[in-house]
């Protein structure tokens, strides 16, 4: 399992994503999560995987084999971020139509999910989230993120708090936070973390960086986090028992009046 969240805002897009795989307390590796394609002042497109590891493996490694190959379509020459998400969705149909049914025979169900996001020039920054069949749907502003993996522990954050508008930096605080909850919750998401930035229009990765357990900054998040939350949990109101409506009297008449069939309600003889 893993757990990878990207942000298409105003300002550009967000990419984080863990680098754990977990198959059990006794065999937990570390794999890459994040793969980025890249010509300065061209294009730069991100993708995450998450689900089983050789067919996120196979898919990656049939993109990049295309890209080598030099010829056909491939992520380095595709005229929109459209067309990338439909070479993404063709390739790993293609790992599907080798593997699927081989998968099947042992047990093993064709599990995927990817997101694509980046910016060729010409056109607006863009993301998509990929399903295992191949097709694909597209961030908007409404909705500027998506999830992959292990995603409902660090879900309550990012939709409290992400919009469109809202700004690069605050973005990366929000992924980290909302990593954090899930690293806090299920032993299947782990560091090390990959981050990456890209703003609007520059056509290049603005910032990348791993994020491994002596990150100060990270530690800062996790701790600063915890302890607004355990101050603002103490500065809420406690019950006020006596304006709650419904009272501990009936509440026992309620259940009485609930009572099974052939049960005898309070006061019946």
């Amino acid at each position: 399992m893993t757990y990878c969240v990207a942000m298409r805002l105003d300002a550009g897009l967000v990419f984080l994503s863990d680098s754990r795989t977990y198959a059990g307390v006794d065999h937990i590796n570390t794999f890459r999560k994040m793969h980025f394609f890249e010509r300065h002042g061209e294009r730069v497109l991100v993708l995450m995987t998450a689900g089983n590891l050789s067919i996120s493996q196979s898919v990656v490694n049939t993109l990049r084999e295309r890209i080598e190959s030099g010829g056909g379509r491939n992520l380095c020459n595709v005229p929109t971020m459209f067309e990338a998400a439909k070479h993404v969705g063709d390739c790993l149909r293609e790992v599907h139509a080798r593997d699927a049914e081989s998968l099947k025979e042992f047990g093993v169900d064709f599990s995927a999910g990817l997101l694509l996001g980046g910016q060729i020039r010409g056109e607006e920054p863009r993301l998509f989230q990929l399903y295992a069949a191949g097709n694909f749907t597209e961030a908007t502003q409404e909705t500027p993120y998506f999830q992959i993996g292990e995603s409902k522990y660090g879900k309550p954050i990012i939709v409290r708090i992400v919009t469109h508008a809202t700004s690069l930096d605050e973005a990366v605080k929000c992924a980290l936070v909302s990593m954090d909850s899930s690293i806090r919750s299920n032993l299947s998401v782990g560091l090390p973390l990959d981050l990456l930035v890209y703003q609007r229009d520059a056509l290049r990765v603005g910032h990348y960086c791993v994020i491994r357990e002596d990150n100060a900054y990270f530690a800062l998040i996790r701790k600063l986090w915890s302890q607004r939350l355990r101050e603002a949990f103490g500065a809420l109101p406690d019950p006020d028992w006596e304006n709650i409506q419904l009272t501990a009297e009936a509440l026992r008449q309620n259940t009485c009046l609930s009572a099974p069939r052939g049960e005898k309600r309070e006061g019946e003889s």
